[in-house]
């Protein structure tokens, strides 16, 4: 705003401003985007054809709304992007804790200013970020802290009584007042706090320790849940339910390039002086272990698999990589297939298992994931067929051991060893000009070698080396026909 903008109500006044409601500047504000052909969320890839236009709808029809979705499905991220449809600033009563409209204040503060000093009393801009408030729902949020509570302090300080409403100490709905209040996980709210919300949501009144106060509350509610807590637990009371005008459901990428642009997007992969080049073989990889996870029925599908799991993944790559360039002194780092296996940490703590997956372990099931993601990976560039002269080479006894730290041309030395491997490799045609052909052909021929080996042609074992298959171990029943490709 300029600086000769009103500082009082009266020069707000000849001004000409005239207020409006929340989500009336909310939609006003969305449209103005939708003319202009403003991207409306960025950064959120994946749900143009979705999630969006459900969103676009209920700003446009004045609705509150929840996103329900699994972990890792930016929820709050979409969320916390609202703000950029308030006004930049909006003008309230000085001094004010509810942002009071200088032409119509809802406290008791806002309206003894008004009659004592009229179009003189001043008035203050807040910036459309301090109107965005959000609260992460757990058990023990009470009723003050959302609503308020009687301030004895503020009472004897100003020698009021208790039942004025001056002595409120306002909770953080009242202060959202002209602007967004958001709740994250809202089936973990008490009962009696649900009830605060839809009260204040079509009456507009609270009671805060017996007494009745009118608040006219002008604010866009939107919250956040899991499907099973909204749905199946009964956590959400009935009248709540009911006064939440949109229920958007949100999803992890459907495809393996929405992943991929996600995961590159979010994922820290800059280390500083040293160049970080990720071979498409390896993002791939690493995207197709969170979609393989999702569809494993060892993961407890009603926990979800984060989009977090391939970010923090690819960032444990790198390092990884980044180790083995310091150890070289490489001046750049480029991620291996071996760089995925040393990422276990990254993956175990982020899938919540079954019976059946718990029977077996995190890290077993990891190992199996990659093992798959890589098979995937390699039905994607090569064709089975022709690895048969690599196979070969392992069933009459041949074997190959890759050093985790071991230089890219010293893999490559180690690979040429086996017949047909590299010349297999370079028909991938990845066509990554930044990446030097040793490391290209490094990272070609592990996929070559994981893909046999969750074909079960070969074996790895998990100190890095391959050798033939050896005869299938007995497995205990129950377990499907999962490979075991990390058998020794």
């Amino acid at each position: 705003m300029p600086e000769a903008r009103p500082r009082t109500i009266g020069e707000l006044r000849s001004s000409g401003y005239a207020a409006r409601s929340v989500k009336d500047e909310v939609r006003a504000n969305l449209i103005a985007k939708l003319e202009s052909g403003e991207t409306l969320f960025p950064g959120i890839v994946g749900y143009e054809d979705s999630v969006i236009p459900q969103l676009v709808n209920a700003v446009l029809a004045r609705h509150n709304f929840i996103l329900l979705g699994l972990r890792g499905q930016a929820k709050s991220r979409i969320l916390r992007q609202l703000v950029d449809l308030l006004d930049a600033e909006i003008p309230i009563i000085a001094g004010s804790e509810v942002n009071d409209d200088p032409f119509h204040p809802i406290s008791k503060y806002g309206r003894l200013k008004l009659e004592e000093m009229g179009e003189a009393t001043p008035i203050d801009w807040i910036p459309r970020d301090q109107r965005y408030v959000e609260k992460l729902a757990t058990p023990d949020v009470t009723m003050a802290d959302i609503i308020g509570d009687l301030d004895p302090i503020r009472a004897a300080r100003g020698g009021h009584v208790l039942s004025d409403e001056l002595t409120i100490h306002y909770g953080l709905l009242p202060r959202a007042n002209r602007g967004i209040f958001a709740v994250n996980e809202l089936p973990d709210l008490a009962g009696k706090i649900q009830v605060g919300l839809f009260n204040i949501m079509q009456e507009g009144d609270v009671q805060i320790k017996g007494y009745p106060i009118r608040l006219a509350l002008d604010v866009q509610l939107v919250f956040t849940a899991n499907p099973e807590d909204y749905t199946a637990r009964g956590k959400i009371i009935s009248p709540l339910k009911d006064r939440i005008g949109a229920e958007i459901m949100t999803h992890y990428p459907h495809d393996l390039d929405q992943g991929v642009a996600i995961t590159e997007q979010e994922a820290w992969t800059e280390r500083d002086g040293r160049s970080v080049r990720i071979p498409d073989m390896i993002r791939e990889i690493v995207e197709r272990i969170a979609f393989e996870a999702r569809d494993d029925q060892r993961v407890d599908r009603r926990s979800g698999v984060s989009q977090r799991l391939p970010i923090t993944v690819l960032e444990s790559v790198v390092s990884n990589a980044e180790r083995r360039a310091i150890a070289n002194r490489e001046g750049h780092v480029v991620p291996w297939v071996a760089d995925i296996y040393a990422s276990l940490p990254s993956i175990t703590g982020k899938l919540e298992l079954e019976y059946e997956g718990e029977l077996e372990g995190g890290t077993k099931i990891a190992l199996d994931l990659i093992s798959r993601a890589a098979g995937a990976t390699f039905d994607h560039y090569f064709v089975e067929e022709d690895a048969e002269p690599i196979v070969e080479y392992f069933d009459s006894g041949g074997a190959l051991q890759v050093a985790e730290l071991s230089s890219a041309e010293a893999c490559l030395k180690g690979f040429r060893s086996v017949p047909g491997l590299v010349e297999l490799a370079r028909t991938a045609g990845t066509g990554e000009d930044d990446l030097a052909e040793a490391e290209q052909l490094v990272v070609a021929s592990e996929v070559v070698l994981e893909g046999l080996v969750a074909k079960r042609k070969i074996s790895r074992s998990g100190t890095g080396s391959y050798s033939r298959r050896r005869e299938r171990r007995r497995r205990p029943q129950g377990l499907g026909d999962t490979a075991w490709p990390h058998e020794s």
